[in-house]
């Protein structure tokens, strides 16, 4: 009988592994699977906030680099462009590792691997340094980006179609609040402890990693209907569609975890003169990426409600706007203009973060239906919308993350070049410009409706 075998296998205490689970089955769900789903929810979110403090730690630490470590604007740049290029790297296997070793597996093992690129950190920060050294050590933070794309894989494995923007918005939500929580630690510490001790930060959060690797094994559970099939990669990276939703990512994901690495330097550089010191520039850097995190699950239910493409859209043309505003700020150099335009876009992007991952199993189930209406089996066609959806997650998630890599390049090329930036700002106009477009060519205009409800 669907849904009903529920229980954990045999051996339960050790391995946490659920044999039969089927979330479309109401009987299923309201028995116990919601339960089931909402403590893995929660262990996920938990494990992914730590990934992405540890993943967004050089955009606080590089605020501690002062002029004894020699290293001008240029260079502290790169040192937040590495982590955030690993990260999108390893998307792609850590999304294929949730199949090969299991959720809850991988959880626990990704969960310790944040201990290397901390200690690492915590032993090597000190004056005397060398540039190499902490462009290793920075890049290896990297491995904090790759939890987000196996978290998500995970949790969209537990959840229903009907629910799946909500849950992987605030499964995404949760984690990218690691990033302004971390900034707020990092000024704590400059305001107390002084820009000597970046060491009190790091250190902190040792214990964090623990405690989220120790609840991940005691209290979330492997899915053995979650399976990788070899064909799936494959399948999405040939799919026109797969491509689209990585671009709508890189506009969106991209747009948040780029100016969330940078956004503290662009201030120290670009207004210098009102954020002559650390503490100045921390005191404002976490308020965008704060009210970015809070509104992905907002985007998540939105587009549940009126359609993942439909707010994507509208949420591309605010962000030019946003970006329009922030390009208007830098030529007349007022710094509140330029705040609430920046505020705008991680807003903006949030929310759209959220409305593009819920378009991403929308596409895969809409594409089911019309293979059932066309005879395939229904089995069938639901088993590969979810392994295309899984497979995609990994994708886009790799691809947009490498918009994050795009963002502190431009800033690091306008500000070398123009020593302001003002060309940064148009190129992500542009930017914001063609995804508008892309949205609305591909799944919004009358001709593009053979996916509904994308």
């Amino acid at each position: 009988m669907s849904g009903t075998a529920t229980a954990v296998a045999p051996g339960a205490a050790r391995s946490r592994r659920i044999e039969h689970w089927d979330p479309e089955d109401a009987d299923f769900w309201a028995r116990s699977g919601a339960r089931i789903a909402r403590r893995n929810l929660v262990h996920s979110v938990f494990c992914e906030h730590i990934g992405f403090s540890v993943w967004s730690l050089w955009s606080v630490l590089v605020l501690f680099l002062g002029p004894e470590y020699r290293i001008d604007a240029a260079g502290k740049f790169t040192l937040t462009a590495l982590p955030t290029a690993l990260g999108a790297v390893l998307r792609i296997p850590y999304t294929l590792a949730v199949a090969r070793f299991g959720g809850r597996n991988w959880t626990v093992f990704s969960a310790l691997l944040l201990l290397v690129p901390t200690v690492a950190a915590g032993i090597v920060l000190e004056p005397g340094v060398s540039y190499g050294t902490l462009l290793a050590v920075a890049a290896a933070a990297g491995v904090g980006g790759g939890n987000f794309a196996s978290s998500m894989a995970n949790i969209n494995a537990f959840y229903p179609q009907r629910l799946k923007g909500r849950a992987l918005g605030v499964n995404a939500g949760g984690g990218n609040l690691g990033v302004p929580v971390v900034q707020l630690l990092g000024l704590l510490v400059l305001a107390t402890a002084g820009a000597g001790h970046p060491r009190l930060l790091v250190l902190g959060y040792l214990p964090l990693i623990v405690l989220a690797a120790l609840a991940a094994a005691l209290r979330m559970d492997n899915l053995a209907t979650v399976r990788g099939e070899r064909g799936a990669m494959r399948e999405v990276l040939g799919d026109a569609h797969s491509w689209v939703m990585s671009l709508l990512y890189i506009g969106t994901f991209g747009s948040f975890i780029g100016f969330g690495f940078a956004f503290g330097q662009v201030l120290q550089v670009q207004f210098h003169q009102q954020f002559d010191t650390p503490v100045k520039a921390a005191a404002l850097t976490f308020l965008g990426p704060l009210l970015g995190s809070l509104a992905r699950p907002v985007g998540g239910m939105l587009a549940d409600r009126f359609g993942g493409a439909r707010v994507t859209f509208w949420t591309f043309a605010a962000m030019a706007l946003g970006a329009g505003a922030v390009l208007e700020a830098s030529r007349r150099h007022s710094l509140a203009l330029f705040l609430c335009g920046f505020v705008a876009l991680f807003v903006l992007s949030g929310a759209g973060n959220g409305s593009t991952y819920k378009m991403i199993p929308a596409v895969f189930r809409a594409r089911a239906r019309q293979e059932i209406g066309n005879g395939a089996s229904p089995a069938g066609a639901e088993r590969r919308a979810r392994r295309r959806t899984t497979a995609l997650i990994g994708v886009a998630g790799a691809v947009g993350a490498f918009g994050g890599v795009l963002v502190n390049l431009a800033f690091r090329e306008s500000f070398l070049r123009t020593h302001d930036g003002r060309a940064a700002y148009l190129a992500f106009l542009g930017c914001y410009g063609l995804c508008m477009v892309v949205t609305w060519a591909c799944y919004l205009r009358r001709s593009a409706r053979g996916l509904p409800d994308v």
